[in-house]
């Protein structure tokens, strides 16, 4: 789906939502660089039905345990499903993919390990007419195994960074990867 298309999609939303991604992340950068498979649009885990119901024309499928299934409208995911595919009809081609994040009031908690939050307030990045996942945050999911894609985002976005945001993320990585290659580059200045 074309990035315009789900941002006018998701405009009727009355919760926060943001695109994540290597969207997010090209955004930061400011310019097109590679092509993109797919595109992530991320919302809080406490939000979930309420976009469920904003999509309730569309087929929409969980991974859930290793499979794809589909997800009901009146179904609160578990905590172990943070990764919905979305299409407009059974057989067609997926448009989107919806990314659950957690929270605990105001804050954002990192799923993959709680003792990295922050402020929900700090977690995105105004775009004109929707909101975009900070470089860094995104940089953080992508560090789990990265692929050639999240070594070429890395790589592209590292230049824009500004001091805080390589040092939060050199923070994080410090508590999940320590001895990841990315923090080396993270003390470089630009």
């Amino acid at each position: 789906m074309p990035l315009a298309s789900a941002v006018e999609l998701f405009r009727q939303a009355a919760v926060p939502w943001w695109v994540s991604g290597g969207y997010a992340i090209e955004l930061a950068v400011g310019r097109s660089y590679r092509d993109h498979g797919d595109l992530d649009v991320s919302l809080l885990r406490r939000d979930q039905l309420a976009v469920r119901r904003l999509l309730s024309a569309w087929d929409c499928h969980v991974a859930d345990s290793g499979t794809l299934r589909p997800w009901p409208p009146d179904e609160a995911l578990p905590e172990t499903a943070y990764d919905i595919w979305v299409r407009e009809h059974p057989g067609g081609p997926w448009r989107f993919q919806l990314m659950l994040d957690e929270a605990d009031g105001a804050d954002w908690i990192y799923r993959r390990d709680p003792r990295i939050r922050r402020e929900l307030a700090t977690l995105t990045i105004e775009e004109p007419g929707f909101h975009r996942l900070a470089p860094e945050v995104q940089l953080l999911y992508k560090s789990k195994g990265p692929r050639p894609k999240d070594e070429q985002d890395f790589t592209e976005v590292l230049p824009t960074l500004t001091e805080d945001q390589r040092h939060w993320l050199d923070t994080a990585l410090q508590l999940t990867h320590p001895t990841h290659p990315w923090r080396g580059p993270l003390h470089t200045q630009p």
